[in-house]
């Protein structure tokens, strides 16, 4: 699984959407391209950022089955015990969890 961790968004989650897709999105989807499992890790942020979250995951999971795309938000060693879990869960795909 490949863990790719997205900085320098926006507090504002209209324009965090922006730069996400705008920097980060290429990216992401050229290592699914790859043939990769993919981990897209985010800062945490508030609830205003949850639906442009969500519909980001949802869709990469659905264009690039069956690879799987899951989004994690939080920081420190729950990363690293998601990214675990995650390997280990082959069914989870397009999912948003805040740690």
């Amino acid at each position: 699984m490949k863990r790719i961790e997205v900085d320098g968004l926006p507090d504002e989650a209209l324009a965090a959407a922006g730069v996400f897709h705008q920097h980060w999105l290429s990216h992401i989807e050229g290592a699914i391209e790859q043939g990769q499992d993919v981990m897209i890790v985010v800062p945490s942020a508030d609830h205003t950022h949850r639906e442009w979250r969500l519909a980001i995951v949802a869709g990469l999971a659905r264009k690039h089955t069956p690879l799987r795309v899951n989004m994690v938000a939080g920081e420190g060693s729950g990363i690293d015990a998601s990214e675990a879990y995650l390997a280990r869960a082959p069914g989870i795909t397009g999912q948003y969890l805040e740690i």
